[in-house]
C-alpha cells in the first residue's frame, strides 16, 4: 500500500460525502499529512475515541481511519530514518512501514493508556525489519551474480520438466548459452541468498536423541547491544541540552543521586528537579519519536 493510495479518490469521496465536515464530531482536516506531530497526537485521541464508536465500513469509519493514518505518516519517516544507508530502497522501506502503522492504528485501543506513538513505532519498525529479513541476501552478492541466480532457477525449472530429472552443468550452460564456470558462480551465488536456521538440527535423528542446534554453539545476545542504536539516536539530542539540563541528567542517571541531592548542588527545591528532569525526559521523548522539529 502507497502513500499515495492512502491518498487516493476514496479518501476525498468520504469527506465530500460528510459535507468536508468529517465524521460526527470530527473535524474536517483538509491535509492531515501536513498536521504538526504534536498537534497529531492530540488530533489522534479524538479519532480513536470516535473510531471506537463507530461501524466498521462505513464512510464514517473510513474518514477517521484514513485521517489517523495519513496524521501519523511522521512516524514512518522517523522510523525509516535510522536506515537512510540503504538510499535505493527507501522508498520500500518506508511502503513497509505504512503497513506497519496501518497495523498499529487497526490493533491500537484507548484502555491500554500509553501513547500511540509509544504503541506504533515497535510495529512500523518490526515490519521494516520483516522486510530486510525476507529479502536481503545473506551475504553480499554482486548485482550481475543476483540476476544470474534469477536465470538460473528458471533455466533449471525448465530443463527439469522437459528432461524429467535435475539437469547438468553443461546442460544449464548450453541453454542459458553461458560457460560452465558462470552457471557453478551462480550456483555458489544463489546459496549467499538464503542462510541455516539457528534452530537446525546439527545431528540425531529427533528431539528425543538431544539433538544439538546451530544456536547451541553461538555466543549469547549481549542486553547492552540492543541499547547501542538508542544512544546513537539519544547522543545529538543531549548535545541540543542546556549545560545544566545535561548535569541533572548527568547527576540523576549516571551518579544515580536523589532529587534532593541533586537540589542541593543546584540550589534548587527537591520539587523544581523533579519538575526539570520530568520536562528533560519529555523533550528527549519527543525528540527520540521524532517529534521536536518535524512537521
Amino acid at each position: 500500500m502507497s502513500a499515495a493510495g492512502i491518498r487516493s479518490g476514496a479518501v476525498d469521496v468520504e469527506r465530500t460525502a460528510m459535507g468536508g465536515t468529517g465524521a460526527g464530531s470530527l473535524p474536517g482536516i483538509e491535509d492531515p499529512t501536513a498536521v504538526a506531530p504534536l498537534d497529531a497526537r492530540e488530533l489522534s485521541r479524538d479519532f480513536f475515541r470516535r473510531l471506537a464508536e463507530l461501524t466498521e465500513g462505513t464512510p464514517e469509519y473510513q474518514y477517521a481511519r484514513n485521517t489517523l493514518i495519513e496524521m501519523n505518516m511522521s512516524l514512518v519517516r522517523f522510523a525509516a530514518g535510522r536506515f537512510r544507508s540503504r538510499g535505493d530502497e527507501m522508498e520500500d522501506i518506508v511502503q513497509t512501514g505504512m503497513i506497519g502503522l496501518i497495523k498499529a492504528i487497526d490493533r491500537f485501543e484507548l484502555s491500554r493508556e500509553v501513547e500511540f506513538t509509544s504503541f506504533a513505532v515497535p510495529y512500523i519498525v518490526g515490519e521494516m525489519k520483516r522486510f530486510f529479513r525476507d529479502t536481503t541476501w545473506a551475504v553480499h552478492v554482486p548485482r550481475r551474480l543476483q540476476e544470474l541466480r534469477v536465470e538460473l532457477a528458471k533455466a533449471r525449472e525448465e530443463l527439469a520438466g522437459r528432461l524429467d530429472r535435475e539437469p547438468t552443468v553443461a546442460e544449464l550452460a548450453t541453454l542459458m548459452n553461458i560457460p560452465e564456470d558462470e552457471v557453478v558462480e551462480a550456483q555458489l551465488a544463489a546459496n549467499g541468498y538464503t542462510s541455516a536456521s539457528l534452530d537446525a538440527a546439527l545431528g540425531g535423528d529427533g528431539p528425543e536423541d538431544g539433538e544439538a542446534i546451530l544456536a547451541d554453539f553461538l555466543g549469547v545476545e549481549e542486553e547492552g547491544l540492543r541499547l547501542v542504536e538508542d544512544f546513537h539516536a539519544l547522543a545529538p539530542l543531549m548535545a541540543e541540552l542546556s549545560d545544566r539540563d545535561r548535569e541533572i541528567i548527568r547527576l540523576r542517571f549516571v551518579e544515580e543521586a536523589t532529587q534532593a541531592e541533586i537540589g542541593e548542588r543546584l540550589g534548587c527545591s527537591q520539587m523544581h528537579v523533579s519538575r526539570l528532569i520530568k520536562r528533560i525526559i519529555t523533550r528527549l521523548r519527543q525528540g527520540m519519536l521524532g517529534e521536536l522539529g518535524c512537521a
